[in-house]
């Protein structure tokens, strides 16, 4: 049956889009998250078109920490074009291209959804069902979670891949013997390893559909070869997607997210996939990092309502595969739950994760839909007024997609910033040790030191070995003139990352620098670019010692590694400039010579060693050259409450705040200086 374009149809389609585009109209500025800063925001290699290629076969240009190297090279390099057509790093163009990746696949989806509809019930409805499927899964409030999360791209990349994949098998039975349904299913390996189900996929597809086996006519023995000539057709697939996969993963350095002890994982993701199905129906309680873990007792009532959930589910799998009528039923099923079963069956640290139901809704969405599908057309048949049933079913249609769109529109906002993201996870997932510690960096960045310092308290709670956490405590030591306490945590974070990651390091020695202590802030970032030879910061971090210090040979060889690195590094090439031409600041010129941001770097230091006066008196120095110097106002207000003198911090501040409304630490010392002066009065 071809599809009737006809205008009432036409305007449907219309309708939804619109509605789908008013759903996520307000998620295209929505920042970057989580993973997002490592894959995107300090990965030097996204920042140049030349590195395309080269993502093909360099674990290291994935990410910026060893910890997550490996090949997603589609990812890569879908991210280094949004870089280049932005011009950097402005979110609109990254959200962009993930929205229109989702929207394509799910104009095939349509196709898809239709295609197997007709092979059971063929009304002049079928296009209309489709339809209805089709917005129910686009327009679901879950998915918002994968759309937003830029770097979860991957998944909309390889699902999309294996929808376009699918359909060419399934749309153009005649051509499958070219083998064009494979190449897609090829490319979208190189976005995440979830391709393999594909095969799967299409085995039952083929038996159900195609040669009319039931799942118990799988254990028969007058169907075993044409089971077996499934399985052989299929073989070419298997093994051009298992080559690409192996090569793939041939190429990853660490596995450290795979930490959960098997046994009690596998018997946890049972009651996983039972949240799984309940937010499909009530989508209420999405989290962006859950706090769920392993439940490590088998007689726990949620493994018990979870197994049975599981043998309930292929109970249905098994019954609605019976007739001819129900198997859409059948296969969305099976689609559900073996595009599940990559999570569920390797231990990853966290057992749910929400943007996972991305993939394994499509089949959800065609099962459940389907469903209802049959039932209207069964009361239809025993109705004595149609008229009235369409008209419900058109209002339960729009319920419910207006009711996920709303979803979508709110889980947008909460996804706006990291402030507002990680709150809403502190609600959601109260335990979550990570969770807390990230909402208390975004307070810690504002200046709210006292609440943030609360947060990492509560964070320790549930992560006492947590060496990010120790890292961010460190800072905030610092940051409230506490060396003491600061450089113990920094110590426990690098006792706690075990050589895993650059970044205790990194801060460990900017702390150490910015206190005057050369030498050992050396020691420090060397052992963080032992580990992590690529990380930009470090390599800065390291140059900066050497200015400073007046080595210039050391300055132009690491000037060089920078530059080779990041060809674009204003840093890397400032700093190469200086060590050729031996220009360091303060080199024996007079006062007057140097500029104001070199009088607010030396205060800098003169703040960190607890000279506050001094540190005043040299911001004032810097005003005399650049009067509007807000980072002179700020260090002055800084100063000000370190000696208690809270009115004039708050009026430095605020002078700051009048030439930079924005400017994030000028607001935080001025939130400090005025409720340490409130408790004053």
């Amino acid at each position: 049956m071809k599809i009737q374009f006809n205008t009432k149809f036409i305007l449907t389609v219309i309708l939804l889009f619109a509605i789908l585009l008013i759903s996520y109209s307000n998620h295209f500025q929505n920042t970057f998250h989580f993973d997002d800063s490592h894959a995107i925001q300090s990965n030097p290699y996204i920042r140049s078109l030349d590195n395309l290629p080269k993502f093909l076969y360099s674990p290291e240009m994935f990410s910026s920490l060893p910890s997550h190297w490996g090949l997603r090279p589609l990812v890569s390099m879908s991210l280094a074009i949004d870089y280049w057509i932005g011009g950097g790093l402005n979110p609109f163009y990254f959200q962009l291209s993930t929205f229109i990746w989702f929207c394509l696949m799910l104009a095939l989806l349509f196709f898809v959804y239709r295609k197997i509809i007709g092979l059971s019930v063929k009304t002049e409805w079928t296009h209309y069902a489709a339809l209805f499927i089709l917005a129910w899964y686009g327009l679901h409030t879950a998915n918002a979670e994968t759309i937003n999360y830029i770097i979860s791209r991957s998944d909309v990349l390889s699902t999309f891949f294996i929808v376009l994949s699918f359909g060419i098998y399934i749309l153009a039975p005649t051509k499958r013997k070219y083998f064009l349904y494979i190449i897609p299913a090829m490319i979208g390996v190189l976005a995440k390893e979830t391709v393999l189900t594909l095969v799967i996929i299409l085995f039952f597809y083929v038996n159900l559909f195609e040669k009319d086996i039931s799942l118990k006519g799988h254990f028969e023995k007058k169907n075993f070869n044409a089971i077996l000539n499934t399985i052989l057709n299929l073989l070419p697939l298997f093994f051009c997607v298992a080559a690409v996969q192996y090569y793939t993963l041939s190429k990853m350095h660490s596995t450290t997210d795979m930490s959960n002890p098997l046994g009690y994982y596998l018997l946890t993701e049972s009651y996983v996939w039972l949240k799984y199905f309940i937010a499909f129906f009530i989508p209420a309680n999405l989290s962006a990092d859950s706090d769920w873990g392993v439940i490590r007792n088998i007689f726990d009532e949620r493994i018990i309502i979870g197994l049975t959930f599981l043998v309930t589910l292929i109970y249905f799998i098994f019954k609605t595969s019976n007739k001819k009528k129900t198997r859409p039923i059948s296969f969305g099923l099976i689609w559900f739950a073996v595009t599940l079963l990559p999570s569920s069956v390797v231990p990853f640290a966290e057992v749910t994760n929400d943007h996972r139901m991305f993939f394994s809704f499509i089949g959800l969405a065609l099962a459940v839909g389907y469903a209802i599908y049959l039932w209207v057309l069964q009361v239809k048949e025993t109705t004595a007024n149609a008229k009235w049933l369409q008209i419900g079913v058109i209002l339960a249609v729009f319920l419910v997609l207006g009711l996920n769109a709303y979803g979508v529109y709110k889980r947008n906002i909460v996804w706006r910033t990291e402030e507002s993201l990680w709150f809403d996870v502190t609600v959601k997932s109260p335990a979550n040790g990570r969770g807390l510690m990230n909402y208390g960096l975004t307070q810690m960045e504002k200046g709210n030191y006292a609440d943030a310092e609360i947060y990492f308290e509560k964070a320790l709670i549930y992560n006492p070995y947590y060496e990010a956490l120790f890292t961010n405590i460190g800072v905030l030591k610092g940051a409230m003139g506490k060396s003491d306490e600061a450089i113990i945590s920094f110590k426990k974070s690098i006792l706690f990352n075990h050589r895993s990651s650059h970044t205790p390091y990194y801060f460990y020695a900017r702390y150490l620098k910015n206190q005057g202590s050369y030498e050992e802030s050396e020691q420090i970032i060397k052992q963080g670019i032992a580990i992590n030879p690529y990380s930009i910061d470090c390599l800065i971090m390291l140059a900066y010692i050497y200015y400073d210090t007046q080595q210039w040979d050391k300055l132009v060889e690491v000037s060089n590694k920078i530059l080779k690195i990041d060809a674009t590094s204003v840093e890397g090439n400032k700093l190469l400039k200086s060590g050729t031409e031996r220009k360091p600041i303060g080199d024996g010129k007079a006062k007057k010579q140097l500029s104001a941001q070199d009088y607010v770097n030396q205060s800098l230091v003169l703040y960190n060693k607890k000279a506050f006066q001094k540190c005043v008196d040299v911001c004032l120095e810097a005003l005399k050259l650049d009067p509007k110097n807000v980072g002179a106002y700020n260090n002055i207000g800084a100063a000000y409450i370190q000696m208690a003198q809270w009115q004039k911090a708050i009026d430095a501040l605020t002078q700051a705040l009048i030439i930079n409304p924005n400017h994030k630490l000028a607001k935080g010392n001025l939130n400090w200086a005025k409720s340490e002066l409130a408790k004053t009065e």
